[in-house]
Formats: structure tokens, sequence, C-alpha cells
């Protein structure tokens, strides 16, 4: 039976390429050559079934007021009913939680964490009952975000509260018995508007992922 691994994320999980001259597709999402999650699932074979939920602009509790259905929270339930029985939960969210509009600080989204692992672990659909959950702590979005148009939506703050955001995940991690990845200087942005994976850091998180998966579900 294939061991069934949810990444559950948002605009990196699902692929989005913010300079088309980087996406083979010449599209705003990297092909099943180029995401991660696909990536991931080659380098890991057959035994493994990787399962892709990225939603852009998903944050971990919080409610968008411009966007519909960004909170993680409020879908958990029924994306990890939906892939039962589950072996391991990826989550690598975060990157919208800075947004200025959404008030939180870095500690504040890191209990909306806590609060989406503990539902995570409340969800009657892991294998065997045993919840499995790695964090992922996105890499830090560079200042170089606001010089494009999407860094005044985003708001100012982005960037220092996304680099505190891995020393309290890897507390919310330890208080869950979750395993933890910070993947600053593990997976690249792209120099566009520098939070989101370049088709190269869709790699890196990949080949970083084959080998800690395994020893996840070991």
């Amino acid at each position: 039976m294939k061991k069934h691994i949810v990444c559950f994320g948002d605009s990196n999980t699902h692929g989005y390429c913010a300079d088309p001259a980087d996406c083979a597709d010449g599209t705003d999402r990297f092909n099943e050559d180029e995401r991660w999650t696909c990536l991931l699932q080659k380098l890991l074979g057959e035994e493994y079934l990787v399962l892709e939920e990225g939603l852009s602009g998903r944050t971990t509790v919080f409610p968008d007021p411009l966007h519909e259905c960004m909170s993680g929270l409020d879908v958990i339930y029924s994306c990890l009913m939906s892939h039962e029985p589950v072996d391991l939960l990826i989550i690598m969210l975060g990157t919208n939680d800075t947004k200025e509009r959404l008030g939180a600080n870095a500690a504040c989204i890191s209990i909306g964490m806590e609060r989406l692992v503990m539902k995570a672990k409340s969800v009657m659909a892991w294998r065997d009952g045993r919840p499995n959950i790695l964090i992922i702590a996105p890499p830090h979005i560079g200042e170089g975000l606001y010089l494009r148009p999407e860094g005044e939506a985003m708001g100012a703050g982005c960037p220092q509260k996304s680099k505190e955001l891995a020393r309290h995940y890897r507390q919310v991690a330890g208080n869950q018995g979750c395993a933890f990845l910070d993947a600053e200087g593990i997976a690249e942005f792209n120099k566009l508007d520098c939070m989101h994976l370049s088709r190269k850091g869709h790699r890196q998180l990949a080949e970083k992922l084959s080998q800690l998966v395994p020893e996840l579900l070991a």
C-alpha cells in the first residue's frame, strides 16, 4: 500500500511562477516537471503518493477580507478526510499571514500554525490513528518585494515577520511533537517578487524533502 503524503500550503505549493521566463511553459504555474510536489513524487518513487493541496493566498487560520476561503483551518478537515489514510502531512504556510491587512505579527502567526496543527491532529484520517506532521518555515521574503506592485498590496513589515517565523515554528513543532524544517537557505525565492520559489528553489526543496520524508515514515 502506498504511503499518502499530503502537501498543504499556499502558492509555493500550488506552484505559482512569478517569472514566466523561469517557467518552461511560459505560464504562471510551474508544470509537473518543475513543481516541488511532483519532483518529490518522482524522487520518492511508486511506494509513495504525493498529494498536492496548494492554494494561492492561503493562510494558517486568518480569513482574508479580499479573497474567499483563504484560512487553512477552515478546510484542513475536509482535505485530510478526502485523502485518508494519511501517513504524513506537510504544512508550509506563513508567507500570506504576514500581510499587513491581516494584522498578525510572527508570534500570532505561529499561534495560528499551532491551532492548525492541533486541528489536523484531531481529524480521524490518520493511518493507524497516528498523526505525523512536518512543519516547514518558508524562506524569508526579500525586501525586493517592494519593488513590485505585489509589495504594495502585501503591505509593510512582511520581510521582517517572515524572518521571525522559523524560531516560532520550531517551538510549535516541539510543543506538538511535529517534525520541523527551516527552508531558508535550502530553497531559493525568485529575484522578481522575492516571495515565490524559483524553478531551482522547487528542485532544491524536493531534493531536501526526498531525504527527510523517508525518515519520517520509517
